[in-house]
């Protein structure tokens, strides 16, 4: 039987996001339901846990926002002040470009760590996590994401 992540070896996970394949209704980008249940997480609670505080809009977050030439924080305060999904949904749209170029984003997302050097962050996080038999199996951060949260068995 294939192995499962120590529990709480990456910290406090968080269930309750959006899986990191889901596309935003909106716009077609991958990440960005994660990066918006993120900001309601720390409106709601004021914080994210540690293990997700460190990225928060750095790491997937701010890559997605360089992508579309937008500042993190500029999202975050959108999902702060809308009073609903569907005013969150018009004020991204009217802050991103007309073009947000989903499927070069949503490719190289997915590719996360199939670097060399992201083969060997991927080989010490599953290692870290207490999986090693599962490196070669898992092989994107996108991937990474899914099998912490519990999404890949």
């Amino acid at each position: 039987m294939p192995s499962k992540p120590i529990p709480g070896s990456t910290g406090e996970v968080l269930t309750c996001l959006p899986s990191a394949y889901q596309p935003h209704a909106a716009t077609g980008l991958l990440h960005l339901p994660r990066f918006i249940a993120k900001a309601k997480y720390v409106q709601a609670h004021g914080a994210l846990p540690a293990s997700y505080a460190k990225n928060y809009k750095r790491g997937m977050d701010r890559f997605l926002c360089l992508h579309l030439g937008v500042d993190p924080g500029n999202v975050e305060k959108i999902v702060h002040t809308a009073s609903s999904d569907a005013e969150i949904d018009a004020r991204l749209l009217a802050l991103f470009p007309a073009d947000v170029r989903a499927p070069q984003w949503n490719r190289s997302y997915v590719q996360k760590g199939l670097t060399e050097s992201g083969r060997e962050f991927l080989k010490e996080a599953l290692t870290n996590m207490g999986c090693a038999d599962r490196i070669g199996e898992i092989i994107s951060v996108v991937d990474l994401m899914e099998f912490d949260e519990g999404r890949i068995e």
